[in-house]
Order: C-alpha cells, then structure tokens, then sequence
C-alpha cells in the first residue's frame, strides 16, 4: 500500500499534580524510622516467643523498603527525557510499585508458611512485651499512612505505601490483641491466627493491585476508555474524512497518550482533535498526523 504523506502532526500536553518534595523527604525519614521499628520488633519478637510479632516486623521491613523504593522512583521519575529514554523517567514510578507488589507477595507467602506451623505447635509468648512494641508500631504506622493517604488516590507507588503502612497498622492492633490473650486467658495460639491474618492480607493486597500495574507496563489501552467512542468523536469533526492506525496507552499513572492518522484537508483539525481529546477524555499527549489524500488514492480506498 502506498502511505500518504504525513502533512502535520498536533501535540497536545497536560501537567498532573505531583508528588512534592517534602512529601518526599518525609517519605524517607518515614523509612528510617519504620526500619529502626522492625529491628526492635524482631529483637522483641525474638525474646517474646512471638511469631506474631515477627510476622509484624518482616511486614513492616517490605513496607520500609516499599517506601525507600518509591522515594527512588520518584527521583528518578524527575528526570527530564534524554535521546535514550524520550519519553522521560516517569514509568520509573510504576516500575517501582511492580517491585513492591512482589516485596509484598513474597513476604506475605513467607508469614503464611510461618503462622501455619505454629498454629498446629503453639508456644509460650511473652504478652507485655508483645503490647508494648505493638503500640509503638501502631503509632508509627497510623503516621506514615496518614503521611501517604493525600497522594494515595492517584499514585500507584503512595497507594502501595497507604495500603502497606494502613495494614501494618491493623496487624499490630492484632498483634496486641494476641498478647491480650497470653496475659489475661494464657492462650498462645491467637498469636499464629493473628499472624495468619496479616499474611492474608498482604497476599490479598498484592494479587488485586498486581493487574493494573502489569496494564500499564504492558502499554494497554486504560481502563474505561472506550476507544469506538473515542474515534466516532474525532470522524464527527467538519472536515474529517477518516481515522485510522490508533493507539493509545499510559505513560505513567496519569499520563495517557493517543497516535492515530487522520484523512482531512484543513491542517487545523489536527489541533481541534488534540482539543476535543484532552478535554472530553482526559487525554493529554496527542501526536495526530494529518494525511491529505486525493479521493481515489490507496489510502481512501483502503478504508
């Protein structure tokens, strides 16, 4: 088939609200902090007879790492576009929320198999060394999930450390509940239950996000973007004889881009479909590429 000749290309952009700096900065600190917690709740859990506990510290460890990684890619993610990665860095974040889900699986599996054997052969727990370091962990989490919650709505990477550090917090008020159990009722089996629990979740957690993350890696259509509707919008201007070769796909989280070729004479009409994209389907990185065709030619008859 003969191609026409590409006669104009349309760009169109939009600026998403980012993640600042400072949030950032508490981000990292966030890490530090919930890396100093899980040492002292392994040592505790160690001591205490707790699998419970430990299951709250390797939680909380895939959580401090969850955080350090997002950190990375949003500093990476700032990076301006070069010759090799044209499109920028701003995948960098997904990329990271991809590592995290799998930080998550795994440490999750590995609680699973831990809870499951000491359910069947409870032991002995220290109780007041659980509740103790339990609350601590439940302050310190129910902080960094508040830190993340602001971003958590339309960032994959702050959604994960929402999630993460909210189920963390939850564990813990778990984990106190099962030293409640060993002080007041002698019952040390509620510690596994609890650990079990929080191994659910996470595993839980990390299948339902994993999806979405892959969609985008794979540069699938976005979800509930009717892409039929999307061309009978652009056919339906004056002057547009046809649409055809469309794709469109995100970038990152919030970016989506849209290529197609558009059969029309007037060279504007590229610049009024970019338009009508971004502002009816919220789409903000058009490369529309006019093509002007005799009404015999190939390229009209082909479609």
């Amino acid at each position: 088939m003969k191609h026409s000749p590409c006669l104009n290309h349309a760009h169109m952009h939009a600026h998403h609200h980012e993640v600042s700096e400072k949030t950032v900065l508490y981000l990292f600190v966030a890490f530090i902090i919930k890396m100093i917690l899980s040492l002292v709740e392994i040592i505790g859990g160690l001591i205490a007879g707790s699998v419970s506990l430990i299951g709250d510290a390797l939680h909380n460890t895939s959580d401090a790492l969850s955080i350090l990684i997002a950190v990375i890619a949003f500093k990476i993610g700032r990076k301006k576009a070069d010759s090799t990665f044209t499109y920028g860095f701003k995948r960098a974040e997904i990329i990271g929320g991809f590592v995290n889900l799998i930080l998550l699986f795994i440490s999750g599996c590995y609680l699973a198999v831990e809870s499951i054997s000491r359910l069947w052969h409870p032991e002995p727990v220290a109780g007041t060394i659980i509740i103790w370091i339990s609350i601590l962990a439940v302050i310190i989490d129910a902080a960094t999930a508040k830190l993340s919650h602001g971003h958590a709505s339309d960032n994959t990477n702050m959604r994960m450390v929402f999630l993460h550090n909210l189920s963390d917090a939850l564990g813990s008020v778990g984990v106190i509940v099962s030293g409640l159990f060993a002080v007041w009722m002698h019952i040390y089996w509620v510690d596994a239950l609890i650990a079990m629990g929080i191994a659910a979740y996470m595993i839980y957690q990390a299948v339902a996000s994993f999806p979405h993350v892959v969609r985008i890696l794979m540069n699938a259509a976005p979800v509930g973007l009717d892409l039929a509707a999307i061309q009978t919008k652009l056919r339906q201007i004056k002057g547009v004889r046809d649409v055809h070769h469309m794709h469109v796909w995100h970038v990152n989280e919030h970016d989506i881009s849209l290529e197609c070729h558009i059969i029309a004479d007037d060279m504007r009409i590229g610049h009024i479909a970019a338009q009508k994209l971004r502002e009816q389907f919220g789409i903000n990185h058009c490369n529309i590429q006019i093509e002007k065709c005799a009404d015999q030619c190939d390229c009209c008859l082909s479609h």
